[in-house]
């Protein structure tokens, strides 16, 4: 995907997802190289993870996210979906709301 074809909200919080990676990294002391060796990618792979690529496959993150022990992370997307439970509420209201009396 063409980096200008992300909004830049999203390039936003993909990069902060990168430096959230990094400092992982970081914080466990682990070089670079051995992060990229166990998740099986290259270490450029890595840097444009580090840097919140949005060329990179989700898979790669996923594997970087279970290096460092934190791939359960992932389940926390989408969670909670305030938006998606509200829009759930309403078609359940609208649904349980008595008939229209066509009778005129």
């Amino acid at each position: 995907m063409n980096n200008n074809a992300i909004s830049p909200s999203i390039r936003k919080i993909l990069s902060e997802l990168g430096e959230n990676i990094k400092l992982a990294r970081l914080r466990r002391k682990l070089a670079s190289i051995q992060v990229a060796e166990r998740a099986g990618i290259s270490r450029f792979t890595l840097w444009q993870i580090e840097k919140g690529s949005n060329s990179v496959s989700i898979g790669s993150y996923a594997q970087v996210l279970f290096v460092l022990n934190l791939e359960k992370d992932l389940l926390k997307i989408a969670v909670d979906d305030i938006l998606g439970r509200k829009l759930q509420d309403a078609e359940i209201l609208t649904r349980k709301r008595a008939p229209r009396n066509n009778k005129h």
